[in-house]
């Protein structure tokens, strides 16, 4: 199981992401829009920098819903390898069977 506050930081970032994420994306259109002035697109690479740093969804981490683990992780599944193993290995997940030859 991972430290409890790592979870929560986590969600913290995915929270913040969501929050700012159309700020962060209409700043960054601004940015990239090589019409408009150089002094616009400064600005608005400076507001964007100004925006809480969690706020980027780069900062995110794939965690394992179950247990928390940063490590091996399944994206499809949202779940780590380990986490997988134990939920087939007691016949709740549908179509997966334990190898074996």
């Amino acid at each position: 199981m991972a430290k409890k506050s790592a979870v929560e930081r986590n969600k913290r970032r995915r929270r913040l992401a969501k929050q700012y994420s159309d700020k962060r994306a209409k700043l960054k259109a601004i940015a990239k829009n090589a019409s408009l002035s150089m002094e616009e697109r400064f600005a608005a690479q400076l507001k964007l920098a100004e925006l809480p740093r969690n706020s980027s969804p780069n900062r995110i981490r794939n965690r394992c819903e179950l247990s928390g683990r940063p490590r091996g992780f399944y994206r499809k599944l949202k779940m780590s390898r380990i986490a997988l193993r134990e939920l087939s290995n007691q016949g709740l997940v549908p179509g997966m069977v334990k190898s074996s030859w």
